[in-house]
């Protein structure tokens, strides 16, 4: 195995981290603070509260990086448009996601704690999650390109 091809693989790995990472959060988190805002709100509340945010930094620059270096490598080879569209893909979500869904979420999530449910904050929670579930959907259609541009010839 070379070295494109570890690039490449860890690249997919990469990528593929973002996903799980994502599935896990609408599994496990999401449901539990979209469930009744502000109430549903306390695990980000206090000085042990949950906070991903360092984990969305670091990941989303080495996987951006990952796809750089990996256009590079295979730039006169077949993988090349898999890792086109999916770095364009990919791109549009971070753009989008740094547009709405970081800021409705940290508008939603930093709402004052209440000891009953907003209708209204609940509704948009809901939309948020909905919304959310698009964008990973589309997320592992780019992962399903990524990792077919493996199969191509590399010569």
């Amino acid at each position: 195995m070379n070295i494109k091809s570890i690039v490449y693989a860890f690249t997919c790995l990469s990528f593929s981290v973002v996903i799980g990472a994502a599935i896990y959060e609408h599994i496990a988190v999401v449901p539990r603070w979209s469930a009744a805002p502000p109430l549903s709100l306390s695990m980000f509340q206090g000085e042990y509260g949950l906070n991903p945010t360092p984990f969305w930094i670091a990941i989303h620059p080495v996987t951006l990086a990952l796809l750089a270096v990996s256009i590079i490598l295979f730039w006169k080879t077949g993988s090349r448009s898999h890792l086109l569209i999916t770095s364009i893909g990919y791109l549009l979500i971070l753009a989008v996601t740094f547009a709405f869904f970081v800021p409705e979420l940290v508008a939603i999530t930093g709402s004052a704690m209440s000891e009953n449910a907003d209708i209204s904050l609940t509704k948009r929670a809901g939309l948020w999650e909905t919304l959310s579930l698009v964008r990973l959907s589309f997320l592992v259609v780019l992962s399903i390109i990524l990792f077919l541009g493996l199969t191509r010839r590399q010569d």
